[in-house]
């Protein structure tokens, strides 16, 4: 009897080692280049923060002008979103994806020869066309490497790269602004979206050799090793709902969640659009000052989303993991307000503020991916992020708006926050089952 029980100790400890081994080998070879990936989207996505130092003034846009076209990228987004995920469940990842960062970054380029507020609109818009489906695009491709115990710390490493593409395309932005100034003839805005949407064209063609679609299809794992990933797979998709994407439309859990993330996204885009601006508000002067310091809250968010991450696996509260950094962005964005003519004070916390909302962001989306799987994942997280998303055409606008009328920012971060702090009381309402 000892002698098969230490047989059975042995197998198991070679079963996890090989499993061990998997993960680290598909981690180590989709990880990084996902990471970049998503980088450049961000970067693309919320770069118009920076150009907004200049073209404004340039184009005689108004801050309204400036929202509403900031925002409207999230209407192209919203109405492509579901539609695109569902493709890629069909033809795979790589081509998917592939042909998103090529659009989008050949759109964002273009935003260089904007001359109207119409054109700024259609280009922005086309833009969240083009983007439609590459964050849940990931997302819902990472479900098909690894079980949720394992996601939480995979999606927030992830989604470091919005904090990571803070830290340092802020500075790289107002490098651009600082030293591109009338090369070529062009304005150093312009510069900046050409400069920062070359590499999504190059990075798409190289994802298109690189991505592998499923475990089964990578060459550079072991028999095993793609056993061991498939079958924790196949455990997880025996606990999820894997009906079609209509069904996750009719599922009250996804609207809940799509309410919740919107309040997030409401505090993200709301710091994201209007950072520059209101650290330059608070005296730096040159524009490669301004994105020194704004990079500062995006290197504390990064290691706090790393950090609350790796917590969420290890407890498995996961609605615990979401409500503590969205608290801690209602505190940033109050105090920022409350404390706006005190820079330093200011400044601590709108950090804090970006803190909370990127890693109650990342961490979010542990949640719905715990029950969903097949069609109903991809239609249900497409669904979440386009109307969790149009947050991004209200923020900026509203606070446009409030800017235009009260010139300042205050009033608009606490509706914000406001927004925020409602997200983190609908968490209330999630079924404990998603904590495991």
């Amino acid at each position: 009897m000892a002698f098969h029980s230490a047989i059975a100790i042995a197998d198991t400890s070679e079963v996890d080692a090989v499993r061990s081994s998997g993960y680290r080998k598909a981690t180590l070879r989709i990880l990084p280049f996902l990471f970049v990936c998503y980088f450049f989207a961000y970067l693309d996505r919320v770069n118009v923060g920076f150009a907004k130092l200049h073209m404004l003034a340039d184009l005689q846009f108004s801050e309204a002008v400036y929202g509403l076209g900031a925002g409207i990228f999230f209407l192209g987004y919203f109405f492509f979103e579901v539609p695109s995920n569902l493709v890629m469940h069909r033809v795979g990842a790589r081509r998917w994806i592939a042909r998103i960062m090529v659009s989008w970054g050949l759109i964002s380029a273009a935003m260089a020869f904007v001359t109207t507020p119409a054109m700024f609109y259609i280009l922005r818009f086309l833009l969240g066309v083009a983007e439609a489906g590459f964050f849940p695009g990931i997302i819902l491709y990472l479900t098909y490497w690894y079980p949720a115990e394992r996601r939480g710390r995979i999606v927030s490493m992830f989604m470091a790269a919005i904090p990571v593409s803070g830290l340092i395309g802020s500075p790289l932005s107002g490098l651009i602004l600082d030293t591109f100034q009338g090369v070529q003839g062009f304005a150093a805005w312009q510069w900046l979206f050409v400069v920062e949407a070359l590499p999504s064209c190059a990075l798409g063609v190289v994802l298109f050799f690189v991505l592998t679609d499923r475990p089964a299809q990578a060459a550079w794992l072991t028999r095993p090793e793609i056993d061991c990933i498939e079958q924790d797979l196949a455990a997880e998709a025996q606990r999820q709902d894997s009906h079609s994407a209509m069904a996750a439309a009719t599922d009250p859990r996804i609207w809940l969640l799509s309410l919740i993330y919107f309040g997030i996204q409401m505090g993200v885009y709301g710091v994201a659009f209007w950072l520059p601006t209101i650290v330059k508000g608070s005296g730096f002067g040159s524009d490669t000052m301004v994105g020194l310091v704004t990079a500062i809250p995006y290197l504390a968010a990064a290691l706090f989303m790393v950090a609350m991450g790796r917590s969420a696996d290890a407890t498995g509260k996961r609605r615990l993991h979401v409500a503590l950094p969205i608290l801690l962005g209602v505190v940033g964005l109050v105090g920022s307000a409350a404390f706006s003519t005190h820079t330093g004070i200011a400044i601590t916390c709108l950090t804090f503020a970006t803190m909370g909302t990127i890693t109650a962001l990342a961490l979010f989306w542990s949640l719905p991916s715990s029950f969903l799987g097949g069609f109903a994942a991809a239609g249900g997280l497409a669904i979440i992020n386009s109307v969790g998303n149009l947050a991004g055409f209200v923020s900026p606008y509203m606070v446009g708006l409030i800017r235009d009328a009260t010139h300042s920012t205050n009033l608009a971060l606490y509706v914000i926050a406001t927004a925020v702090l409602l997200a983190g009381l609908l968490l209330v309402k999630v079924s404990p089952s998603v904590d495991h």
